[in-house]
């Protein structure tokens, strides 16, 4: 079972915020607090988990990146010159 993301009330009330910000300058009309919370529920449900796990898939292949780079500073040739 995946876990819930879990937002601060600090975050959620920016994000409603944004939400509400944008809706109101793309078209024109106030949303309740009632469809943003909704409209955050479901953005997060949806969007949560793979956003996540792209930024592990990208912070994986950065490290990976630099641990070859390691390997190169590190080890010694196996041939003498």
């Amino acid at each position: 079972m995946p876990t819930k993301i879990a937002l601060t009330p600090e975050r959620r009330a920016a994000l409603a915020e944004a939400v509400q910000g944008f809706y109101l300058g793309e078209f024109d009309e106030p949303l309740s607090q009632f469809r943003v919370e909704a409209l955050i529920d479901f953005f997060v449900a949806e969007l949560g988990p793979p956003v996540y796990n792209q930024g592990i898939h990208d912070a994986i292949a950065y490290v990976q990146d630099k641990l070859v780079d390691i390997e190169g500073d590190v080890l010694m040739a196996d041939t003498p010159r």
